[in-house]
């Protein structure tokens, strides 16, 4: 009599298992074919919000002569950062795991490509139409 065995384990035994530097080479890829895809420039990226409400109010006193103060703005212009260095950029903070399929918080990892998920659901979802199937 032969004992039992999970069907799982069997499945997931046959399964290909990607290495670290595969599974950041498919995961460039695929940020590269998401900045491709639909790419144009940002048609309200020159676009400057004001704040500044005109002051009605009439004053009597003297103006005196005071160091002009700098505007935020001023700062946000000088100090600005490119993506890229906001990207490379150390958080201050632990990173942030999100499922795959549904986006929530994750605690499991798939063994063959390494994708995040959160259930036992969403790991079926991803078996089926994600896993390793990605082309570009």
């Amino acid at each position: 009599m032969t004992g039992r065995e999970s069907g799982r384990v069997k499945e997931a035994e046959r399964r290909r298992v990607l290495d670290d530097v595969a599974r950041r080479r498919r995961a460039r890829k695929a940020i590269e074919a998401l900045e491709q895809d639909n790419f144009h420039d940002d048609p309200h990226a020159d676009l400057v919000m004001s704040k500044k409400v005109p002051k009605f109010a009439d004053s009597n006193e003297k103006p005196t002569k005071k160091r002009k103060a700098k505007s935020a703005e001023y700062y946000k212009m000088r100090f600005r950062k490119t993506f890229a260095q906001l990207v490379e950029e150390d958080a201050g903070f632990p990173e942030r795991h999100f499922c795959a399929v549904c986006g929530f918080p994750s605690n499991y990892t798939c063994i063959p490509c390494g994708a995040r998920y959160c259930c036992v659901r969403c790991l079926g979802t991803h078996l089926d139409t994600r896993c390793l199937k990605w082309t570009a």
